[in-house]
């Protein structure tokens, strides 16, 4: 036999390991954090989390609306690049809303009900005054100069997906129960589609963007808030006063949670598990009873 030829029975040991691998292996994915930095640094400290191995996939959303932006995006901005490989950010509709703002593509980003005011007031100390087209004009040019310019290069680089052995992450939803990467980048970011929600049966997906209250009622899981219904697994739990930060353990299902008190919670999720996770499960934990003391 020729030195780089694989018997059946190494072929076997390989599949073997890379089951074992999978098993050791972890995907931690957190849902929209719209500036509340104490609760993303309280929900990171919480995760058992081995940097050189386990996934880390922020859906999106990192700004507006919430107590402190900046803080925020600096971290997981260093998170990302210290560990490009193994730490993801998505980009949210929100991320995607002030780059159009920045470059004139529109002006959603400055309405009251989208929290811009929030992040404008926070990187410029000042509020967010809009009365005449010079206003707009202003405050475009203020910031853009008061967001350091590695954040803004960060938010345009953000991907639309991520994808691994476990599930697929997207901020918002799929288009038509597609994969994203035949989806519009409008459909990731913005949809809200109720045959996703409640008739998507393909790879798991995991996503934010509406706040799981709003999501049809079967499928919300009322004690720990998310929504898990056939494929679909929705994570953004609210970002009011009472919401935790969510963040989802994958294959174990496991929920880890920060509120604005400073109460945390954590708990194990044992049903409506999508199928095709419920048999990594199993051939994990077999393959983890036949581990070598």
């Amino acid at each position: 036999m020729e030195c780089g030829d694989l018997s059946p029975l190494s072929q076997s040991a390989d599949k073997s390991a890379h089951s074992i691998f999978l098993f050791l292996m972890k995907t931690f994915i957190v849902g929209d954090i719209h500036g509340r930095c104490a609760q993303l640094l309280g929900v990171l400290d919480m995760l058992p989390r081995e940097e050189s191995t386990d996934k880390l996939v922020f859906l999106g959303d990192l700004i507006d609306r919430g107590p402190d932006v900046p803080g925020c995006v600096e971290h997981v901005l260093s998170l990302c690049s210290s560990n490009p490989e193994k730490v993801i950010c998505l980009r949210g509709n929100h991320e995607q809303m002030l780059l159009d703002f920045l470059d004139e593509a529109n002006m959603i980003w400055v309405t009251s009900a989208t929290g811009g005011d929030q992040t404008f007031r926070q990187y410029t100390q000042k509020p967010l005054v809009l009365r005449t087209e010079a206003h707009f004009d202003a405050a475009r040019d203020l910031i853009a100069k008061k967001i350091p310019a590695e954040q803004i290069e960060f938010f345009r680089q953000l991907p639309l997906y991520h994808e691994d052995d476990y599930a697929i992450y997207v901020h918002a939803g799929l288009e038509n129960g597609k994969h994203p990467s035949e989806s519009s980048p409008h459909a990731l970011l913005w949809t809200r589609d109720l045959d996703f929600y409640k008739s998507y049966y393909g790879k798991p997906c995991v996503f934010g963007h509406t706040p799981t209250q709003l999501l049809p009622w079967r499928g919300r899981l009322g004690r720990h808030g998310i929504y898990l219904f056939n494929s679909a697994i929705g994570i953004d739990t609210g970002n009011n006063p009472h919401s935790p930060l969510t963040c989802l353990s994958l294959p174990d299902f496991t929920l880890y949670q920060t509120f604005a008190d400073g109460t945390t919670a954590t708990n194990q999720i044992t049903a409506l598990i999508p199928e095709t996770l419920k048999e990594m499960q199993r051939k994990a934990a077999l393959q983890g009873q036949d581990l070598p003391d």
